[in-house]
């Protein structure tokens, strides 16, 4: 789906995602995924460049594992200078969290760029999650 580069765009991302996978996946994990979805748009908004069209590319890939739901989300926007990093934040400081976020509720995160932009991803990985709620019982 395409969503608007404005702080919009996140909203619009983050209802749609819920409205998709509720009931397919587990409460916990969804309200994970819907976090980190909404700092990953947020991040392009503040960030990056627009896609043609002033807008960002939102993706989620659903694969059902024998653990239980695996997710992956991703987030294309027109790329920025250095690209999204960790960095630390003062505990004063109004932002600098955002990945900090995505690192605790996600598996995993990384960074692709093409010579159209770049994609940040996040996988939700059920053997890797370090919450329990979050993996199928058996």
């Amino acid at each position: 789906m395409v969503v608007p580069h404005h702080a919009t765009g996140a909203r619009v991302a983050r209802h749609r995602l819920a409205d998709e996978l509720t009931g397919v996946v587990p409460p916990a994990l969804l309200a994970d995924l819907v976090a980190v979805l909404a700092e990953l748009v947020g991040n392009a908004v503040r960030h990056a460049e627009a896609l043609p069209g002033g807008v960002v590319r939102v993706a989620w890939r659903l694969r059902a594992t024998e653990r239980g739901p695996s997710v992956q989300l991703r987030v294309t926007d027109g790329g920025s200078g250095p690209g999204p990093r960790l960095r630390v934040a003062s505990q004063d400081a109004a932002d600098g969290r955002g990945l900090h976020i995505v690192t605790g509720l996600s598996s995993r995160w990384g960074v692709e760029r093409d010579g159209l932009g770049q994609s940040v991803w996040a996988e939700f990985d059920p053997a890797r999650s370090h919450r329990p709620d979050l993996v199928a019982a058996g």
